[in-house]
């Protein structure tokens, strides 16, 4: 028997075909990279080593028809040789598949379970059903929840409905809204929150999002009181309507009602409580998603919460 040991990396170049212009090209790399850790794709950007049309570009850099893209030698795994993932966490995404068709795959992702690998992950969703659907080449995400939220997520299985749904994701077609638990007594006037986000770096390491109205991006939540917990807690809906990192975690905490759970953003003490109560989670959930299909029809799916939120809010209402 013969083996063939795996290929010496060489520069690639490629053309961008007309179906990919409009693409970050970060993006773009980590769709033909698959196995390449995020970090390396973004180190060799940063340090010039992607070029397109032998300049240098950012990692925002949107790609034409007609560029071409220089990618230096990089090891990308064999097919043959996928991270192997637990049968377990396997079999828990395939039961969490809300809605499937040929072309979508919607979720009702858990918490605590990564949408892709990177930051030390070696897999996430992504990764997972790359693994359960091998036929399926052109799987992507079509957006992000963090780690800690639950709830809808979409993943395209093909590229004509990436692009239809980016396209509904950048103008007002796409209706996501979030169930969150916040610390204290919700005023009904508080309807929403528009307070410009920005990133910061702490001494750590970590990266931060911050309130910042002088250089940050304009983002917009509107927010709905679903139930009251006395003075304690409020369930409240969040429909994000910019769509930037950590907004919902941030926005609820610019409004003085910080979400149960958030280690980032969040109040100990009162994550403490709800912990207290069996809540050992983040209580953000993205619940309810309406969006357009190519074929002029709408898609509305619901999701629900799961059974550690749902107890925790039953002893959160029972009577002391």
């Amino acid at each position: 028997m013969t083996t063939t040991a795996p290929s010496t990396p060489a520069v690639q170049l490629l053309e961008v075909s007309p179906e990919y212009a409009g693409q970050r090209i970060d993006n773009f790399l980590l769709a033909r990279l698959k196995g390449v850790p995020k970090t390396l794709i973004y180190r060799i950007l940063r340090k010039g080593e992607v070029r397109v049309n032998k300049g240098r570009i950012k990692p925002e850099y949107k790609l034409q028809a007609g560029d071409i893209v220089r990618v230096p030698p990089v090891r990308v795994p064999e097919r043959d040789e996928p991270v192997p993932l637990a049968q377990g966490l396997l079999q828990r995404l395939e039961a969490s598949i809300v809605f499937e068709d040929k072309a979508l795959i919607v979720i009702n992702k858990p918490c605590g379970i990564a949408v892709h690998g990177g930051s030390g992950l070696t897999y996430g969703v992504i990764e997972a059903f790359r693994q359960l659907r091998p036929d399926c080449k052109e799987l992507e995400l079509v957006h992000r929840l963090d780690r800690d939220t639950s709830g809808l997520l979409m993943i395209a299985k093909k590229r004509s409905m990436l692009r239809h749904l980016h396209t509904a994701l950048r103008g007002d077609g796409v209706d996501k809204r979030y169930m969150a638990l916040v610390r204290g007594n919700w005023a009904a006037s508080i309807k929403q929150v528009r307070a410009s986000l920005g990133k910061s770096n702490l001494r750590s390491g970590e990266r931060m999002v911050e309130v910042d109205e002088e250089e940050g991006k304009e983002s917009v939540t509107v927010f709905k009181v679903l139930r009251r917990f006395g003075d304690f807690a409020t369930m409240v809906e969040a429909r994000p309507i910019t769509g930037r990192t950590h907004q919902i975690r941030v926005h609820t905490l610019h409004a003085g009602h910080c979400i149960a759970g958030d280690t980032k953003y969040g109040d100990e003490g009162f994550s403490k409580e709800i912990r207290d109560l069996g809540g050992k989670r983040l209580f953000l959930h993205a619940y309810l998603l309406t969006v357009p299909l190519p074929d002029g029809g709408e898609l509305k799916l619901q999701a629900p919460v799961d059974e550690m939120w749902a107890k925790t809010v039953e002893r959160l209402s029972a009577p002391i």
